[in-house]
């Protein structure tokens, strides 16, 4: 009998839990393997070359990193049934999604952490690194961990003059979240797909199992709370994606405020990432090339430049590339009046190919 896949990762972090929903809805076996300071001095550094979750080791003993790297390797292995939509519209509408999921909601979920729920995420954080440690010890220990991640929400935009804007965003979010996981049980219908999988990270790890942030989702919005539920505990290959590459109407103003908010920062980033290219011939991107300013609910903030993002947002773009032109066309004409032109009008960087947690020309 085939061994399981092997992921090592955490509940409390924002990329297992990614991962995991996926696992668990694709019917895969596996062993969660916390990741203690065992497993990253033993397993994930050796294998990694730094210290990252969440790492699957597969059956082959082949070692994957990165949440959408990992998902797409195992749809390669496991294509039926398939987390991809078959129409050309939906195909495009999930990918926008994991975008705004796993690279913008970033900004709420690290600011309620490390902002509403710092002491517990310190006790989590110690408790994980040294399970056998006394309360004291891991406190200590969590507390240590915690610096950078603090340091992150920060650098990410959760800078104190932008908590208010951030709070308001994501109110607003949850909002419409609400009104359309009443009426579908996943994004695109019944069945989940990569847009899915893309919220699942920051709205289970962070803001649904957090303590402060879980009473807020679960009072405010329930309908929210739930598909996060059926997300963690998903039927394994349930559910088909809506006939006729429909799209809910419901998921308009969602789609509106990701282009509102994070197509600016992704077009001034694009201009950043052509001119450091252009002094650094040749040379790799690092993980952040400077700061610049972004907007939210009217405020302006500052936050680092990630290239990792144009990587992300290149996914959706080869999508929308590769349709056929009525399709294309389609496509552009739902998004238009949401402000979609940011989308499909984007002036595109150099191409870029992930390496470890960078990414570099490709």
């Amino acid at each position: 009998m085939q061994a399981p896949y092997k992921l090592y990762g955490s509940e409390v972090s924002y990329f297992t839990g990614k991962v995991r929903a996926y696992l668990r809805w694709k019917g895969l076996a596996f062993e969660e393997v916390p990741s203690d300071a065992a497993a990253f001095r033993d397993v994930i550094v050796p294998r990694v070359g730094f210290p990252v979750i969440p790492v699957l080791l597969t059956p082959e003993d082949d070692c994957l990193q990165d949440s959408t790297d990992i998902i797409e390797a195992l749809e390669a292995r496991h294509p039926a049934p398939s987390i991809r939509p078959e129409g050309p519209r939906q195909r495009l509408i999930s990918l926008l999604f994991e975008l705004y999921g796993d690279e913008w909601l970033v900004i709420p979920a690290m600011h309620y952490r490390w902002h509403h729920n710092r002491e517990w995420a310190i006790a989590e954080f110690g408790a994980l690194s040294a399970p056998g440690a006394s309360p004291e010890a891991q406190r200590e220990i969590g507390a240590k961990r915690a610096v950078p991640f603090a340091k992150a929400a920060e650098l990410l935009g959760g800078e104190p003059a932008m908590h208010a804007a951030i709070e308001q965003s994501y109110e607003s979010l949850l909002d419409e979240l609400s009104a359309h996981f009443a009426v579908h049980p996943c994004l695109l219908g019944s069945r989940p797909g990569m847009g899915d999988f893309g919220l699942i990270g920051p709205l289970y790890a962070h803001q649904y199992r957090d303590p402060f942030t879980g009473r807020h989702m679960r009072d405010k919005a329930p309908s929210v709370a739930r598909w996060v539920e059926r997300m963690q505990h998903p039927v394994a290959h349930s559910g088909d994606f809506l006939p006729d590459d429909a799209l809910p109407d419901t998921l308009r103003p969602i789609l509106a405020r990701m282009f509102r908010e994070l197509l600016p920062v992704l077009a001034d980033s694009a201009v950043r990432v052509r001119e450091w290219m252009a002094e650094h011939p040749g040379e790799p991107l690092p993980r952040a090339i400077g700061s610049h300013a972004f907007t939210l609910e009217g405020r302006q903030g500052t936050r680092i430049i990630r290239p990792y993002s144009l990587w992300m947002l290149q996914r959706a773009r080869d999508c929308y590339r590769s349709l056929a032109p009525n399709e294309q066309a389609a496509a552009a004409e739902w998004l238009r009046p949401l402000g979609g032109d940011a989308f499909t009008a984007f002036e595109d960087p150099p191409r870029l190919a992930r390496h470890g947690l960078s990414v570099k020309p490709a």
